[in-house]
């Protein structure tokens, strides 16, 4: 069975302490986007995560970066954390029409992230994972819906009809329950798995890709990858782009179907300044 993509990278790009560390002194901060991209395969923007973006903001990510790279992108936290998944379609509309589709070939999956104190409710979350759109087709058509509360003109041209992703991460040990996993993989969503010392680690697989974020499972945030950790983690994510289960599989579901898959691994760790070292270490030990 031949693998699928991997792609390793990081959560964000503008940090100050990274500056004369992983950038190169002297680098404008307008190149670090480009600088960052030319060494990884992929980056979680986190601006859409805090507030309403632009179409041209969108688009300028996407001029600056190699064709085969791709955003993963944090939903809002208005949807997540705020509505807490109530009345969802019309602030989901916004996120899309805000400019979204400008990613184009460089939009990869979409994060959804939870609050810790954000429970395990079938009845809140089934209609939700009904609601996302899974091309930019229907991605469109949702984006339709939008009101008026966009920063600039909606965007919603799709040239190519494309397949969209989506990941969840959960923060609640109230997760940790088949029926949970049971819905994700009836809406072809892809559960996180989330290397953390403050939350659940699961690694039930729920759809055709695998999400990993890696946010220090000695301290939150706070704590790099050494070298056996980091080839317990390419050994993983091996198994899952050749289409079995790591070894040391954490589940609580049934084991899903062979098959290759995608893997998506970001690190969120140190204070992101061991982020890149970590990240870049790692893909040298996924080359062939």
């Amino acid at each position: 069975m031949t693998a699928g993509i991997i792609r390793v990278g990081i959560s964000g790009w503008t940090y100050a302490p990274w500056r004369g560390v992983f950038y190169p002194k002297g680098l404008k901060r307008e190149q670090e986007l480009e600088f960052a991209a030319s060494h990884l395969r992929a980056i979680e923007i986190n601006g859409t995560f805090y507030g309403m973006q632009r179409p041209e903001t969108f688009a300028s990510w996407a001029d600056q970066v190699p064709a085969d790279f791709v955003f993963a992108v944090k939903a809002p936290r208005y949807i997540t954390h705020i509505l807490r998944l109530r009345d969802a379609q019309v602030p989901l509309a916004n996120f899309i029409a805000s400019g979204l589709l400008r990613l184009g070939i460089h939009l990869g999956p979409i994060l959804w992230q939870f609050p810790p104190n954000f429970r395990f409710d079938p009845k809140r979350i089934e209609p939700f994972l009904r609601m996302l759109p899974h091309d930019t087709g229907a991605a469109a058509a949702l984006g339709r819906k939008h009101d008026n509360k966009l920063c600039a003109p909606a965007w919603l041209d799709v040239e190519t009809r494309r397949p969209m992703r989506h990941a969840f991460e959960i923060r609640h040990e109230s997760f940790r329950c088949k029926e949970f996993i049971d819905l994700l993989r009836a809406h072809d969503v892809a559960l996180v798995c989330a290397d953390s010392v403050a939350w659940p680690r699961m690694m039930d697989v729920t759809s055709n890709f695998v999400y990993c974020r890696l946010h220090g499972s000695e301290e939150l945030y706070a704590s790099g990858y050494d070298n056996q950790a980091l080839d317990e983690w390419a050994r993983r994510i091996k198994a899952w782009a050749y289409g079995d289960e790591p070894a040391d599989v954490e589940r609580v579901g049934g084991k899903a179907r062979p098959r290759k898959r995608d893997v998506f691994v970001f690190f969120d760790n140190d204070q992101k300044v061991r982020a890149p070292a970590n990240a870049m270490e790692l893909i040298r030990r996924l080359r062939p």
